[in-house]
């Protein structure tokens, strides 16, 4: 597979400075190996669909945090832009009932604070009119920029975008940067991934834009970087030589949480493989950059997935879940067909077609209505090629674990002699975790994320280029998935997921590491 497949891009799209590029330190990509220092540059921060869900479990938490940190400058704005009538009262109320769910030790005071700084534009997102009430709204402002953030169900991107130049406001100018934001999903294929790429460029530049993967923000995704290429006892065995496979799971025991007719649409390929996973596995696998910024990281990552072989429809796991433990079954969720096909969990084996991983499987699996809640990768490696003690079982393989969900942090599982007269082999574990070695929170991901827009660093988000190459790893395999012959496995409501998708493993003397919580390995 190569990135011959119709990419919208150039090779090298953020290298093509122009006048938003005088602005915007994300042109060149600006570095996370540089100190942050105080608060972000003064922006008007404009959330399109902020009475939405998204909104206000995460953006406005991750806001006011920012704002606590004192990481927001005292100049930033917030303004709302959505459908519903609403004053600016009714607004910071709704906002604040749920901000007090998401926060519960909420500090009335600083929420008051920020609660002054929010205001609402009323209107349809390709009215005219209303785009240019905000515009009129943002006219005077004291900031540096702007900050376009679209919270949105997908269909409306391209409508904002549009609008947003109609009224003046897509372009930077001298001075002031302009950014758009634009949440997950991009697209639901390769080419509705391409065609979105090249309605949003019409009307902002590729560096003005900021596609978002909250997973790339956990503190363990962060960290693959700085335990590879900082450490000189790791980066020698990360290849074919040493490693014998690597598994990347991300599951949890929730279902569609209301959300039926969505996943109708999305499935789990769409949800969570074309992007959370596959970025995982491009941080886990990609060549060390020349830099850690933007345009380094995501040129690497590029290579990484051209390199990624599209999965084989026979070494693809479907499953559905069905009633089980007190809970309902897909079918039975509101506002999902009764008689639907479509998969709410996967597992596949992927190859990585190049010096440093020929010959190693990658094992992706994620699914709904699954026993715990637990991201996390292995790196297993090779038995030793001569054991000379004489043992009543196979020495169990060394692994490398990287947890991002629950309890950030890593670990590495080797064998070691037991007390004792005899040669007897025990399981020793040298474990680190986030919250116990270092002192204070460990940011949200959105926090994180937020903070990047407004500095113009774009390392943690996606490019074009990058979106597309994702999408022609996954195309393949939605349409075998939507053909119609092809039917989901189910799996028990509360269970460990398909029996195919442990011999998608077993089969070749291997096995899906269970994940932290359940079950010591």
């Amino acid at each position: 597979m190569s990135l011959a497949r119709g990419l919208s891009t150039a090779a090298h799209p953020d290298a093509a400075p122009d006048q938003a590029a005088q602005t915007d330190r994300s042109a060149h990509g600006a570095s996370r190996s540089v100190a942050r220092n105080g608060a972000a540059p003064a922006c008007a921060f404009v959330i399109f669909g902020i009475t939405g869900d998204l909104a206000a479990r995460k953006l406005i938490p991750a806001l006011y945090q920012l704002h606590v940190n004192g990481e927001l400058d005292a100049r930033t704005v917030i303004v709302g832009f959505g459908r519903k009538p609403l004053t600016d009262a009714e607004l910071t109320g709704n906002l604040h009932e749920a901000l007090a769910r998401e926060v519960p030790d909420l500090d009335e005071g600083a929420w008051r604070s920020l609660a002054g700084r929010i205001s609402y534009v009323h209107g349809d997102y390709a009215s005219a009119e209303a785009f240019g009430r905000l515009a009129a709204a943002l006219e005077d402002l004291d900031v540096a920029g702007r900050v376009y953030y679209t919270a949105t169900p997908p269909g409306v991107y391209g409508a904002i975008a549009r609008s947003l130049a109609g009224a003046g406001l897509a372009r930077a100018s001298e001075g002031r940067f302009s950014r758009l934001v634009v949440e997950k999903p991009f697209g639901t294929d390769a080419a509705s991934a391409k065609a979105l790429n090249e309605e949003l460029l019409e009307y902002f530049s590729e560096q003005q834009l900021y596609r978002i993967d909250h997973y790339l923000a956990k503190e363990t995704a962060q960290n693959l970087g700085v335990l590879r290429f900082a450490n000189s006892m790791f980066e020698p065995f990360w290849n074919n030589r040493y490693i014998d496979h690597v598994q990347i799971t991300m599951i949890e025991p929730m279902g569609v949480e209301g959300r039926g007719q969505f996943y109708e649409d999305a499935g789990i390929l769409r949800d969570v493989f074309q992007n959370h996973l596959l970025q995982l596995l491009a941080l886990i696998a990609m060549e060390p950059p020349v830099r850690f910024d933007a345009r380094s990281m995501r040129d690497e990552k590029v290579k990484l997935f051209s390199a990624v072989a599209c999965p084989n429809p026979q070494e693809t796991v479907l499953g559905q879940y069905v009633a089980g433990n007190g809970m309902a079954g897909y079918r039975q969720e509101p506002g999902v067909d009764p008689r639907s096909r479509q998969a709410t969990f996967a597992a596949m084996h992927l190859t990585v077609e190049n010096w440093r991983w020929g010959g190693v499987p990658f094992y992706l699996r994620s699914g709904k209505r699954l026993e715990a809640k637990a991201s996390e990768i292995v790196l297993q490696f090779k038995a030793p090629p001569h054991v000379p003690f004489t043992l009543p079982s196979p020495v169990r393989p060394d692994r490398l674990i990287l947890r991002i969900v629950p309890d950030e942090g890593i670990s590495i599982r080797f064998n070691g002699k037991r007390p004792g007269q005899r040669v007897e082999l025990g399981r020793i574990s040298l474990d680190f975790s986030y919250r116990e070695s270092f002192d204070g929170a460990i940011p949200d991901a959105y926090e994180t994320l937020l903070l990047d827009v407004m500095e113009g660093d774009a390392t943690l988000f996606m490019r074009a280029d990058e979106v597309e190459a994702q999408w022609a790893i996954i195309d393949p395999l939605l349409e075998y998935a939507t053909a119609p012959g092809t039917t989901p496995l189910f799996y028990e409501a509360g269970g460990r997921g398909p029996k195919a998708a442990y011999a998608l493993l077993e089969s070749v003397g291997r096995s899906w590491k269970r994940p932290a919580g359940v079950k010591t390995d």
